[in-house]
């Protein structure tokens, strides 16, 4: 992986130029009649070729750091509001996981931890068993003085890419310059708002040590769920840019669609409740949605939660205001949900009545759920297509980018119900709903009574 911001930037405009010369040759296939009937539809971009996708996401997933990042992030806008082609490359660059060679890791660990750091450990694997867009994660077993401390033996060491922090701010603007040089998203997305949250959020999940202390707050936080475990951390085998912590057993929740229907209940019951306790009881949470990020024990039942540098505060005023809009989505309150969808900031006041009704109907499909009484089947559910037919016309229409909290807080509920639905899971969601949401005390002081 490139380490050094002169080698991104080579990267950054080898990319550029392959672009440029993908979409020249496509062009000139069109202009003479030689492209497909696919490709020489006018809807379909010239950057957008075959050749072009496998160069993007090539390169991406080569880069890592910001290049990957801002494509999960937008991945997880809906792809009916992009081209095919764009959808492809954010899930494919979503999916990916090349490593770096352990000479890398090396230099980081000897950095940070001390040349001699092997010494602390009884074994360490090379080889990583884990990789995403800041670091990638290697099985070890702790020497017996630090094991006899912690008190456990098996560990995870996560290792931070070389450049990657340093090379945050470049590697954004590198890439804002592609996407608007070959107009790969629709309008309306609001690019500089998504590039301002990457930032932002990139620079939290490059501190580790903020990390390290996001999960000793959530293991406090859980200390005493009947589900949800936090691994503990080796704090003197921690750093900036090294994160040692217990390592937990279980199997992914993206291979949880085999469970019975009981376990898929059960998981994603607890799923939905941890969100809404995030909001509206912890009022912190991990806000990043990866499904690799819990693990599901079948011999203990219990759930293992996983990675938290995207953890984050949101501001009293706004979980006030957000839980208005959650409660006139769930009550079905029309006037209610624009009312309050504007004073978050969804909404300016002077959108197209076509614009407000979209939004209005998008916000209380989301409120669904939590207006069904007894059990919500999200096996027969209608939620995800009916929010999608609104999209276009918010992309269309909207006056005023969506407010920042609600990047990563909707990536996190998106996420909660796309697990849901893929899990076919039968969810209380309006018991979880109120019987959470009626213990959150508002800035002056009420409660909501049901």
């Amino acid at each position: 992986m490139p380490s050094n911001r002169v080698s991104r930037l080579f990267h950054y405009g080898s990319l550029a130029v392959g672009l440029g010369f993908g979409a020249l040759g496509e062009a000139t296939k069109r202009w003479s009649g030689l492209g497909t009937l696919d490709s020489q539809s006018s809807s379909t971009s010239v950057f957008l070729t075959r050749a072009n996708v496998d160069r993007i996401v090539t390169k991406l997933t080569r880069m890592r750091g910001a290049a990957l990042k801002l494509g999960q992030m937008l991945s997880i806008q809906d792809s009916k509001s992009m081209s095919p082609e764009i959808a492809e490359v954010l899930q494919r660059v979503q999916n990916s996981a090349n490593y770096v060679p352990i000479s890398q890791v090396e230099k980081t660990v000897n950095r940070e931890l001390g040349p001699n750091w092997r010494a602390e450990f009884a074994s360490f694997n090379d080889a990583p068993f884990a990789a995403a867009s800041i670091g990638q994660v290697h099985e070890a077993r702790l020497g017996k003085n630090v094991q006899e401390q912690v008190g456990f033996d098996k560990v995870a060491v996560k290792v931070q890419y070389p450049g990657v922090a340093n090379s945050i701010d470049s590697d954004l603007n590198n890439l804002q310059s592609l996407l608007v040089m070959s107009k790969l998203l629709p309008r309306g997305m609001y690019l500089d708002n998504s590039i301002r949250v990457a930032r932002r959020e990139l620079h939290w999940e490059c501190d580790y040590q903020r990390e390290a202390d996001a999960m000793t707050k959530f293991g406090t936080l859980l200390a005493d769920d009947p589900v949800f475990v936090v691994p503990r951390l080796v704090s003197d085998l921690s750093s900036k840019m090294v994160l040692t912590a217990e390592f937990m057993d279980g199997a992914h929740l993206k291979h949880a669609e085999g469970y019975s229907q009981e376990i898929r209940d059960y998981i994603g019951t607890h799923i939905m409740r941890l969100c809404l306790q995030e909001l509206f009881d912890f009022e912190f949470m991990q806000t990043d949605p990866n499904w690799a990020n819990f693990l599901y024990n079948e011999h203990t039942g219990k759930i293992a939660l996983l990675d938290f540098g995207a953890s984050r505060s949101f501001d009293k005023s706004f979980l006030d205001k957000y839980l208005c809009v959650l409660k006139a989505a769930m009550d079905g309150d029309r006037e209610a949900c624009r009312h309050w969808s504007k004073e978050l900031g969804f909404l300016t006041g002077y959108e197209a009545d076509v614009m407000t009704q979209a939004h209005v109907d998008s916000v209380l499909e989301i409120g669904k759920p939590f207006r069904a009484t007894g059990i919500y089947d999200f096996g027969n559910q209608d939620v995800s297509s009916n929010v999608r037919s609104a999209i276009p016309v918010m992309l269309r229409h909207r006056l005023t980018p969506p407010p920042e909290e609600t990047y990563s807080l909707h990536r996190k509920l998106s996420g909660a119900f796309l697990l849901c639905i893929k899990l076919r899971a039968r969810v209380p969601c309006q018991d979880l709903f109120k019987g959470i949401t009626s213990k959150y005390t508002f800035s002056d002081g009420a409660q909501l009574v049901y």
